[in-house]
């Protein structure tokens, strides 16, 4: 028999493993507890996730070209999605969870993985491999499986890192609703996303307006100190959105959590972590689809390297890779994040710096390719300068 990899979880990160995996020749099963309801998720998916992945164009209900920012006083900034160099991919690909991952999990099935519809229930690792025990979904037996690696690949509260001995990680938690709006109220939102900014709807984070389909989808994030009042900053926003949902049904409420920091090991012997189990959502935006997708795609071609001695040691290449490609930009998301949303008056400082052309460039740069775009020496100087006239003009006036 093959050398066998168990993946726990089968939305984004675990399906893009699973595919990558097999695509080596290596036999693969996923346990996924809930199959049915879509993760509750912003759902912003950036244009090189679909080059990257291979992943058909009719997954995305629309493509946000430009995003509304609001401040904590109701000044706006209206920021066009383009890079430098104007392509066809300068827009933001919006997806419904449901859509997109079921997408990626009959494609792993289609590549020859197995999912199983079941809850884990224990998880035991040795020298020699690992065997995971499992209650189904279906009737509610018990069942066991052997592999020769786990890749725990299932969220933020992560059973796998629970039962690997981990703590756990500080989460932010996200609530939305989705609500259905007419025909002439959804145009308002055609090809737009709102980001807005306050400590009315999200003291250290922001709250959404994101289109979908057939409605919006409407929420906030609120990090560790703050997650008691999420409904109470979701009826803010929804007033503070006004007639904007005029005639509008809610048609779901849902709610998730959101790793807040990246775990400091993410392999380990014959073990790993991938997407919000290791923490991998990136400050600021707190986008996490691609990172998921990305870490599940390098652990399983790290892995498929060391098959025959999957040590910590050897597995140990997946976290150095990732850290060597994108360590800059977490650290970047994460200062910007604490710079941005610190106080209200910071938030009047981040609407307005957003005006800022070089400012628009740099940050679709960076989110369309995943890179640190570079900015001239002349951008510099102009951003710094943009940025001690917003501080300076928002702290006098307090």
């Amino acid at each position: 028999m093959a050398p066998r990899v168990l993946i726990i979880g089968a939305s984004v990160g675990g399906a893009t493993a699973a595919i990558t995996l097999r695509g080596l020749g290596v036999e693969t099963v996923l346990i996924e507890k809930e199959l049915r309801k879509a993760k509750p998720c912003g759902g912003a998916v950036p244009p090189a996730a679909f080059r990257e992945f291979d992943l058909p164009t009719h997954l995305i209900d629309r493509k946000v070209k430009n995003c509304l920012i609001v401040s904590p006083s109701g000044q706006e900034t209206s920021v066009p999605v383009a890079g430098t160099v104007p392509t066809d991919d300068d827009y933001v690909a919006m997806v419904r969870r449901e859509v997109f991952d079921g997408y990626l999990r009959e494609r792993a099935q289609e590549r020859g993985a197995e999912i199983i519809h079941a809850q884990l229930t224990g998880l035991e690792v040795t020298e020699s491999g690992v065997r995971a025990s499992y209650r189904s979904m279906a009737d509610g037996s018990e069942h066991t499986i052997s592999a020769d690696v786990v890749i725990g690949a299932d969220g933020a509260y992560s059973p796998t890192a629970k039962m690997l001995g981990l703590p756990a990680l500080p989460r932010a938690v996200a609530i939305q609703e989705r609500i259905a709006l007419p025909d002439s109220q959804m145009a308002r939102w055609e090809d737009t996303a709102d980001l807005y900014l306050g400590a009315e709807v999200s003291p250290d984070l922001y709250a959404w307006a994101f289109p979908k389909k057939d409605h919006v989808t409407v929420g906030i994030g609120a990090g560790p100190g703050h997650t008691q009042r999420a409904k109470e900053l979701l009826s803010n926003l929804k007033r503070r959105l006004g007639p904007a949902l005029d005639g509008g049904q809610v048609i779901l409420r849902e709610a998730h959590a959101l790793p807040m920091e990246p775990r400091k090991q993410m392999a380990f012997d014959r073990a790993m972590l991938i997407g919000d189990a290791a923490g991998l959502v990136v400050h600021t935006s707190g986008e996490g689809i691609y990172w998921a997708m990305k870490s599940g795609q390098l652990a399983a071609q790290v892995l498929g390297q060391h098959l025959d001695a999957p040590t910590a040691k050897n597995l140990h290449a997946y976290e150095r890779i990732w850290w060597k490609e994108y360590g800059t930009m977490y650290q970047f998301l994460r200062f910007l994040q604490w710079w941005g949303y610190g106080n209200e008056r910071q938030m009047e400082v981040f609407t307005e710096m957003c005006r800022n052309p070089d400012v628009q460039r740099l940050t679709f740069d960076s989110y369309m390719h995943k890179t640190m775009a570079p900015a001239p020496w002349g951008a510099q100087m102009k951003m710094t300068w943009d940025i001690i006239r917003a501080q300076a003009r928002n702290y006098a006036s307090h």
